[in-house]
């Protein structure tokens, strides 16, 4: 009779081992799809943020244009011209950004660093164990009451 109950604990326990598997990569998936979806919002936010910036910017730097240009002419100074050079650059790399390739470019780059320069990415001391996070937190929790005494 142990025998039998024995067994069918076993295929019990080995149900209960699957269905916590299963649940614990369903948890994960969910995690991996929500981290995914909170980076596209945080990205579209830049895109706008560059699109808005934008904006802005090409006002500025299109009365800028219009006045050094006319203040050139004016006063027959062709160095007044100078500040729209940087400024061209700047408009430029707003507009990259913004509307342009630079995103596919650096996403490009950072495959690359990935691929064949991986040790730059390494956290000093490694990567955070549970027993370091542990340890940082025993170590917290100690100084904390040491300094309430």
């Amino acid at each position: 009779m142990g025998f039998v109950l024995s067994k069918s604990m076993d295929a019990n326990f080995k149900k209960q081992q699957e269905f916590m598997l299963h649940n614990a990569r369903l948890q994960m998936e969910r995690q991996i799809l929500m981290q995914n979806q909170m980076r596209e919002r945080q990205m579209a936010m830049q895109i706008a943020w560059s699109r808005e910036f934008l904006k802005y910017f090409g006002i500025f730097f299109a009365v800028a244009t219009v006045g050094l240009t006319a203040g050139a002419i004016q006063k027959k100074k062709p160095v007044l011209l100078a500040p729209i050079i940087p400024l061209g650059f700047i408009f430029s790399f707003h507009m990259d950004s913004a509307y342009g390739t630079l995103i596919y470019r650096m996403r490009g780059e950072a495959e690359s660093i990935m691929a064949s320069e991986h040790d730059r990415l390494d956290l000093p001391h490694g990567v955070p164990t549970f027993d370091t996070i542990e340890k940082a937190r025993r170590a917290k929790i100690s100084l904390a009451s040491f300094l309430e005494k």
